[in-house]
């Protein structure tokens, strides 16, 4: 994805204060607004609030670290990754076991394997590149203040929404049950076993890539904890302990890509689409949602608060300075890469977040496969996006 400038030397300015002040409102706006659906809406908003930024402050990327590391073989943020991976593995396991976490029931993301996380992940991996953001990724620059990622986010969101209505095909193509290493191996063999992997993974990324990569050290203090930027390892460790919070209070792990479905089907229900007779929007948790506000749905909640979170972020940071200058092949490839990602978020059990994030933190191989036909659509991809005026 586009991670956007960590200058150390920005400055605040009117502007910068305007957009504080106008993020804080907006802050305590959103939390006045959950209020109406009670305090558990209020925790989940407040923890998007922290993870906008976290990612934002961190710049952590997942569609620019993957295509650094086939591009250049820079593989800094896939490292960080495997360590918010190892660290969320480790947080998950004792709550996965128990079934339980401060007295709410906790399940984890686990799915089938088979043709539909297949070819899901392989239009994400392959969007991605072509977007120019993951979810995570999507939100957070949208936040910051690009404003070609809005384009990004509305295809996204009518993709995911064009999805939904193809569900009931996908689910008859050929697929295993979800397996979860945790209830087969139990949880302790099991997270140890997918800690061995990922240090594996990470020796040998550490002999493959090109060269040690030069960094600026960021001597710490309490100004640069609220303006930036900060170690991609500090991202990795926060992200995981907030994903752990997600879990904790929502009773499942953190997801992204159910909002935007949610969000595209609202926007055809104003345009005149009727769910009636529609397989994924007759019955149950879906057509409850649909009907409900926005500020009821437990992702909506937190997805905007990421936007809202990177907003203040980029404000506190000095660093909110949005251009308009879009070429029309890098627009195109905006709604092309967002279309892709939609689809395939729906169909594949989520993004970089629902199916890599949280699938590989329960021990769900779902999580691993989603990954693997991520990446072969991230090598594409990284070979399409000079077609569009996008650099590598």
């Amino acid at each position: 994805m586009t991670l956007l400038s960590a200058s150390s030397d920005t400055r605040p300015n009117s502007t910068q204060l305007i957009v504080v002040l106008a993020a804080g409102a907006l802050s305590a706006g959103g939390l006045w607004m959950v209020q109406f659906q009670g305090w558990h809406q209020a925790r989940l908003y407040a923890l998007g609030l922290a993870l906008g930024l976290v990612l934002y402050h961190a710049a952590f990327g997942f569609t620019g670290a993957w295509r650094r590391a086939l591009i250049s073989r820079q593989t800094a943020g896939v490292e960080a990754q495997l360590l918010m991976l190892a660290v969320a593995t480790l947080l998950f396991a004792p709550a996965l076991a128990d079934g339980e976490l401060w007295g709410t029931r906790v399940g984890g993301a686990i799915a089938p394997l088979g043709t539909q996380v297949a070819v899901g992940a392989f239009l994400f991996g392959l969007g991605m590149q072509l977007g120019g953001g993951c979810g995570s990724g999507t939100l957070f620059t949208v936040g910051g203040g690009n404003p070609r990622m809005i384009v990004t986010l509305i295809a996204f969101c009518a993709g995911s929404f064009w999805a939904s209505l193809d569900m009931q095909w996908w689910v008859n193509t050929p697929r295993l049950p979800g397996i979860a290493l945790g209830n087969i191996w139990g949880w302790p063999l099991a997270a140890l076993a997918q800690i061995l992997v990922l240090c594996t993974i990470y020796l040998l990324l550490k002999k493959w890539r090109r060269r040690p990569e030069s960094q600026i050290a960021q001597a710490w203090s309490w100004r640069s904890l609220y303006r930036g930027p900060w170690a991609l390892a500090w991202g990795a460790i926060a992200l995981a302990l907030l994903n752990w919070l997600t879990l904790g209070l929502s009773g499942h792990p953190w997801t992204i890509t159910w909002g935007f479905t949610l969000w595209g089907a609202k926007a055809a229900t104003l345009a005149g689409w009727s769910p009636v007779g529609s397989w994924f929007w007759s019955g149950g948790f879906t057509e409850n949602a649909l009907v409900q506000p926005v500020a009821a749905d437990e992702t909506s909640v937190m997805n905007i608060g990421i936007v809202i979170g990177a907003l203040l972020a980029a404000g506190l940071a000095g660093r909110f300075a949005p251009t308009f200058k879009i070429s029309m092949p890098s627009l195109a490839a905006a709604v092309i890469g967002g279309l892709m990602m939609g689809y395939g978020g729906r169909i594949g059990f989520g993004c970089n977040i629902g199916a890599f994030f949280s699938g590989i933190a329960s021990t769900s191989l779902h999580g691993w496969m989603w990954a693997v036909f991520a990446l072969g659509g991230t090598w594409i991809g990284v070979r399409l996006r000079p077609l569009f005026d996008l650099r590598n």
